[in-house]
């Protein structure tokens, strides 16, 4: 079974809601038929003027079966979800008057249908940027109770079998913090540990890259990263963590014994932390490129409670498969 299959099934037998705040966009509104039929999830929601949305449909030949079509301007919800809206960001000055204009805005009211529990995961980027998924998710979702930041994982999945978890990795970050500090990078592996049981099914090793492997070279960059290390230590000892470490010191079991014999992680990690945007986003286009492998993501990790961002050059299937990802999340 593939990942994507494996995560349909898990999805499948966790029957959850899913909210689609992009109710007019052509490929999300294909991808939400599909979901439903597929019994991926227990309900799904498009958002947006119910003509509009049946205007879309109509045009690419969808029934809107099973699906419900909620308008943000008239919900009844609306009120409830202004005052709630208003409560997080009266700090920042804002009046009920504001939030009610605001939360109109699909993606903030899809946020809160999350936050309320009106429905289990959200999923959108596939017409709005990336900032903009990410705005309303810190301001309305919110990051999990003792997580200051959230971030964002791969799944790569390689032929690869003696590497990592049966060839499968968790790569991290490589999509959203540009320059993580230390503290950064500890919180990016710990919440890349728990991608790793939810999305491989495995208990997480966790490697912290560099360009040393311990103490084989100095400077800031090393420091940092073994700073990160002893942060992640020290708080989640349960975890089983090393760093820093050489990329083939990590998952090379030969080079890891050669290179730091006394690690119990060097030649067994399977959750990759690098130490930077630019590392991570060129090492999973490296591996997915010249391995062939299948890569899942960005996937958002660190929130209260399960939100994805797609590209917006997504396929239809793409939609599918992050929202079965992002559903699986919901029965962690």
């Amino acid at each position: 079974m593939t990942f994507a299959e494996n995560m349909k099934s898990k999805a499948r037998a966790l029957q959850k809601a899913l909210v689609l705040p992009e109710g007019t966009e052509p490929r999300t509104v294909s991808a939400a038929q599909i979901i439903v039929d597929q019994r991926i999830a227990s309900k799904v929601v498009l958002l947006g003027n119910p003509d509009a949305v049946a205007a879309v449909a109509k045009n690419q030949g969808i029934a809107l079966n099973g699906i419900e079509i909620i308008d943000p301007a008239t919900a009844p919800l609306r009120k409830a979800f202004a005052e709630e809206y208003c409560e997080l960001r009266k700090h920042k000055g804002m009046n009920l008057d504001e939030a009610y204009e605001q939360i109109a805005d699909p993606l903030r009211f899809g946020a809160m249908m999350v936050r309320k529990q009106a429905s289990h995961a959200m999923v959108a980027g596939a017409e709005n940027t990336t900032g903009n998924v990410l705005l309303a998710s810190f301001n309305i979702i919110k990051t999990k109770p003792g997580i200051k930041y959230a971030s964002s994982c791969f799944v790569m999945a390689t032929d690869t079998i003696e590497y990592g978890a049966n060839g499968s990795f968790i790569f991290a970050d490589c999509a959203t913090i540009p320059e993580p500090t230390a503290e950064q990078l500890a919180e990016i592996a710990e919440e890349s540990a728990e991608s790793c049981r939810v999305y491989l099914g495995v208990t997480p090793i966790v490697a912290f890259l560099s360009y040393s492997t311990k103490g084989s070279a100095k400077g800031p960059l090393v420091d940092k990263v073994v700073t990160a290390y002893e942060l992640l230590k020290a708080k989640r000892p349960d975890i089983a963590c090393d760093g820093e470490l050489q990329l083939d010191a990590a998952i090379v079991p030969a080079v890891g014994k050669s290179k730091a014999p006394n690690s119990s992680v060097a030649g067994k990690a399977n959750v990759l932390v690098f130490p930077d945007l630019q590392a991570g986003n060129i090492g999973y286009k490296l591996v997915q490129r010249l391995a062939r492998a299948e890569a899942y993501g960005p996937i958002l990790q660190g929130f209260a409670r399960p939100v994805s961002d797609l590209s917006r050059g997504c396929s239809i299937e793409d939609i599918v498969v992050t929202s079965a990802i992002t559903l699986a999340q919901a029965g962690a």
